[in-house]
């Protein structure tokens, strides 16, 4: 029989609901308000303060283990090893450590008629016409009608917009997480097989640029998982306090199966930084590699770099990919 010490229970009883919906069950999440919630299953259990409470069922309490053992109906030692395991995995003690993130509705601007202008944005980007087609054909990225910008969107598992980025494409550096936007959910590319990987950027510009990279190289970008973290906080100046961003820890709770994970975040302090915050806190569970842009300051640099090389000189390049 499994069993777990006074310490560790008493670390699970330390995260709160709000917390644990937002991170590992976010779609379950309803936002009555600012500071009140209920979940879609049960309209009828609130949660506000830090506290939850069951009206239909006259039940409640401040912590996860709780809503597990009483509302799931889990028993008490799996509901302590699914907290435990989420402890593990991602190096949550409580609420302090979370990235906090509104649940609210998302508001999407309007849609242009085309998508003439951010094609040519991207295009200037270097990025691969037919990938920005596949993004345009899936919802993905959008032209607004107002101003003409580019929208990035996430989904959820029910293929429900949660997030949007828009950004601007003239040279103003427009650019902001739309209202209601959760970042669990950011902008991200999946792939079309099996594959326990993913990789890892700091923007959406950037992860098409990777997946244009490969494209140049003769990989299947559509084989390959991108998640985009929607930009880095800033982090602390010591490894050991640094959190994991909300959509990389949702991303590696719904896909147990990852395995590896590469990094192509900045070549500037926060993203060198970043980068050595998530090997010091995801090492021990996955192979985590750092592969930051081999010139310039990020991944489209690069791009743009070996956009403008000679067709003789880009062998060496591919010879790097390949490696992979």
């Amino acid at each position: 029989m499994v069993y777990y010490s006074k310490a560790i229970i008493s670390k699970v009883k330390q995260i709160d609901l709000l917390t644990y919906l937002k991170i590992y069950e976010p779609t379950e999440l309803i936002c009555i308000n600012k500071d009140n919630y209920c979940t879609k299953t049960h309209d009828s259990l609130k949660i506000s303060n830090g506290m939850w409470y069951w009206f239909s069922r006259g039940i409640g309490s401040n912590n996860a283990l709780d809503y597990l053992v009483k509302v799931r109906n889990f028993n008490f030692i799996e509901a302590v090893g699914i907290l435990n395991n989420c402890l593990k995995a991602n190096k949550i003690l409580s609420c302090d450590n979370i990235q906090k993130e509104k649940n609210t509705k998302l508001i999407l601007p309007d849609k242009d008629d085309n998508n003439n202008k951010i094609i040519d944005y991207l295009v200037n980007r270097g990025i691969d016409k037919e990938i920005i087609d596949d993004c345009i054909s899936k919802n993905l990225i959008y032209q607004t009608k107002d101003k003409h910008n580019i929208v990035f969107v996430g989904f959820d598992k029910n293929n429900v917009a949660r997030y949007g980025f828009e950004r601007g494409t003239n040279l103003s550096r427009y650019m902001h997480d739309l209202s209601g936007s959760h970042k669990a959910f950011s902008f991200r590319l999946k792939s079309n097989q099996f594959n326990d990987n993913i990789h890892i950027f700091e923007s959406s510009i950037d992860l098409l640029s990777y997946a244009t990279l490969l494209k140049i190289n003769n990989v299947d970008w559509k084989s390959e998982n991108y998640l985009s973290l929607g930009g880095v906080y800033q982090p602390p100046k010591d490894i050991v306090n640094g959190k994991v961003p909300i959509s990389l820890l949702y991303y590696l709770n719904q896909n147990p199966n990852t395995k590896k994970i590469i990094l192509h975040l900045d070549n500037d302090k926060a993203g060198r930084m970043s980068t050595k915050i998530l090997i010091n806190s995801l090492s021990s569970k996955y192979e985590v590699v750092d592969e930051p842009s081999h010139y310039g300051k990020d991944i489209n640099d690069f791009l743009l770099f070996i956009n403008g090389m000679e067709i003789n000189n880009r062998c060496n390049i591919k010879e790097k990919f390949s490696d992979r």
